[in-house]
């Protein structure tokens, strides 16, 4: 085309071409604004909401109808396309005759691609926020005037889905608000955002409402308790020998647990005038147990410690047989990790050998040895280590037996009648199995 043609040809077709290029533009708005608002995080949006931020109540409204934005940003953005890609086509037959169609198509993809859903949409991942806030108003007037005609084509597909057995759930969402906290965590933690213990932290406030306290009790055959019949000197030395502040007292059998000594009330009833350890009656001193269901789960048991100001409960099966105990303590360091102090006994549970094998006490909990080696060891159908193992190998295996299971390698290196007291572990694609 010569110079003179073309300055006839945008002469004639400038309306159509400004109009093909505002399209184009409208086409990249509804794109970007739907890529923002679907990807604004809500929590940021409420927060900056409560600060004053009007902007960020509007996203927050379109987000929760978002099946009715999604489908008002969608039609708004097929009208344009089809628009622009008709006057297009229109436009280059008159120029190129029936070779127009094949010209104005390749010409529209490329423009639509590049700046209506590439450009527009990698710009609004980069900052999805600042992205919705910016688009949030004129984007809630396009719903309002479009907003019943996405009903009416969401209630067709509804429709149609329900022929072929598909149902549409209304606003509920596909994952549980603690399944979307997860998500976030761990998704920041592998991004480096967040690092593994506040990673773990907020796992564990997470997983209260999901562990009960057979999870995590002291079992009975590790409880240290106090014989009632045993001589009151006897039973002041057990008390002021152990590292623990309150310890169970028992009568005729360790099921039968008739009180909870406080080291404090031992004390003070021994600082009383004239009193001799050889005439102190524990029974007097010691404080009414309680009793808690071993099905009960973290959160309610937490909130029943804090409820009635208590820090130890004795935990019983259905039959109301003593299973073991659990502390406030025990409940804490499911949520911060092992909390020690200067009078605590330093059991090692874990240790790691020179040949990078792991050798572990069959009594460690699951969810402990996970959270101390970044494992992912199930703690569904067992709570310690080596019921995971007899859970798995369906028997109680025989000392020096072996197993790989969860890309583990486990060898009982010790047995005391039916327990499994230690094990070795190692990844399993290491062969050497000698433990």
């Amino acid at each position: 085309m010569t110079t003179e043609s073309v300055a006839t040809f945008l002469s004639e077709y400038w309306l159509i071409l400004l109009s093909v290029f505002g399209l184009i533009a409208a086409s990249a708005f509804f794109s970007g604004s739907e890529t923002a608002l679907t990807a604004a995080s809500r929590a940021r949006m409420h927060t900056l909401e409560n600060n004053g931020e009007k902007r960020a109540g509007l996203v927050n409204s379109l987000i929760e109808r978002r099946d009715r934005l999604i489908g008002a940003l969608l039609i708004g953005n097929n009208l344009v396309n089809i628009l622009a890609s008709s006057l297009t086509t229109s436009l280059f037959l008159g120029l190129f005759g029936d070779s127009g169609v094949a010209i104005a198509t390749i010409a529209m993809t490329l423009l639509l691609v590049i700046f209506s859903e590439v450009l527009p949409k990698s710009w609004a991942i980069s900052s999805p926020d600042r992205f919705a806030l910016f688009v949030a108003p004129a984007v809630r007037l396009f719903v309002v005037v479009a907003g019943p005609l996405s009903s009416a084509v969401n209630a067709i597909v509804r429709f149609i889905l329900g022929i072929f057995g598909v149902t549409l759930a209304n606003d509920v969402p596909m994952l549980t608000a603690h399944e979307e906290l997860r998500g976030a965590v761990d998704l920041l933690h592998r991004e480096g955002s967040v690092i593994k213990a506040d990673r773990d932290r907020l796992g564990g406030i997470l997983d209260l409402g999901e562990l009960e306290v057979s999870d995590i009790m002291i079992h009975r055959t590790a409880m240290r308790a106090i014989n009632a019949d045993d001589p009151p000197e006897v039973i002041v030395r057990t008390v002021l020998e152990s590292p623990y502040t309150r310890m169970p007292l028992w009568r005729g059998s360790t099921d039968n647990i008739v009180g909870v000594v406080h080291a404090k009330d031992l004390l003070r009833a021994l600082a009383e005038p004239n009193m001799e350890p050889q005439y102190l009656d524990v029974t007097k001193i010691a404080q009414k147990p309680w009793f808690v269901p071993d099905t009960t789960n973290l959160k309610e048991q937490l909130n029943a410690f804090l409820r009635r100001k208590g820090h130890f409960a004795i935990v019983v099966d259905e039959y109301g047989e003593v299973q073991g105990l659990v502390t406030l303590e025990d409940i804490l360091e499911e949520i911060v990790g092992d909390i020690s102090d200067e009078h605590d006994i330093d059991i090692q549970g874990v240790r790691q050998e020179a040949d990078g094998s792991i050798v572990v006490d069959g009594s460690v909990p699951i969810r402990d040895l996970n959270r101390a080696l970044d494992w992912s060891l199930p703690d569904e159908e067992a709570t310690t280590i080596a019921g995971l193992v007899i859970h798995e190998s369906k028997s109680i295996p025989e000392e020096r037996q072996a197993f790989t299971f969860y890309g583990k390698r486990f060898i009982v290196m010790k047995r005391v009648k039916n327990r499994i007291t230690r094990l070795r572990i190692r990844p399993a694609d290491d062969l050497t199995t000698t433990a």
